[in-house]
């Protein structure tokens, strides 16, 4: 580690040395990796910084990692915070498989015997997946509020760019039982300015206990979304006691500001 910060030192210096025409130092800066043009690079001299905050830097790395607006007419007006925003995509729902039991989640319903965690009796297609929470003979639901600013997505990145916004949710039956989900986002005020509530799903036991996935992606939602509310649950259909109910893991909500190399 010392020895790669000494060689990217060296590098710096001998840039430093030369007067680079700026069509080059910004070459030179798209080969580098984002983060050290940002924390190491624009903080050389003011002409560093100049090429460093340059919309066209920024355009570039974009288009070279694949980073492609769904929309033309949907245009940020900071292409450095577009780019970090496509690097750091991730998965906002915390907790999505219950290893941490229920932290982060708000239980709403705990109907018959309440929500527990097991582990998976059915091989789910993720392999990493080896807990899932699961529901009684009466009405459990579980939710959980995502503060987009709170997570890094600024006002005007929402307004501007209205990032795709992916939903993700598996779940599967044990016996004869119920699903449900609902995903809505929400204004600062928490008016619901876009809604998806599928309705009950009813799963036979005859659907051998497979996992199933739900995906829905939010598109042209317009602005002013600020929060995304997400609750899932359901129940077993035959009463018995204990926990036949519906089985859900591996949920996931992504923001998707650039095209997506796999189909949704």
């Amino acid at each position: 580690m010392l020895c790669n910060i000494h060689v990217f030192q060296c590098i710096i210096l001998n840039i430093v040395a030369f007067n680079i025409p700026l069509d080059i130092l910004e070459e030179i800066f798209l080969n580098l990796p984002a983060h050290k043009v940002v924390c190491v690079c624009r903080l050389v001299c003011h002409h560093w910084k100049d090429v460093a905050d340059n919309e066209s830097l920024w355009r570039q790395r974009c288009r070279r990692e694949g980073y492609n607006l769904h929309e033309s007419s949907k245009v940020p007006s900071d292409w450095r915070f577009f780019y970090f925003m496509c690097k750091k995509r991730r998965n906002l729902i915390k907790n999505p498989r219950g290893e941490d039991e229920f932290k982060d989640w708000t239980i709403v319903r705990n109907g018959g015997d309440g929500w527990r965690v097991e582990k998976p009796i059915a091989l789910h297609p993720n392999a990493e997946v080896q807990t899932n929470f699961v529901t009684s003979f009466r009405m459990c639901t579980k939710s959980q509020l995502i503060d987009l600013v709170n997570e890094g997505y600024s006002q005007a990145f929402m307004d501007e760019v209205q990032p795709h916004i992916k939903v993700s949710d598996w779940y599967a039956p044990r016996c004869n039982c119920e699903y449900n989900m609902s995903v809505k986002l929400l204004h600062s005020n928490k008016r619901i300015i876009e809604e998806f509530t599928p309705g009950t799903i009813h799963l036979p036991e005859q659907e051998n206990r497979r996992w199933k996935q739900m995906i829905h992606v939010f598109k042209d939602y317009g602005p002013g979304v600020r929060y995304v509310y997400f609750e899932h649950g359901g129940k077993d259909s035959v009463f018995w006691a204990g926990w036949y109910g519906i089985r859900l893991t591996e949920t996931s909500i992504e923001l998707c500001p650039a095209l997506d190399k796999q189909n949704y």
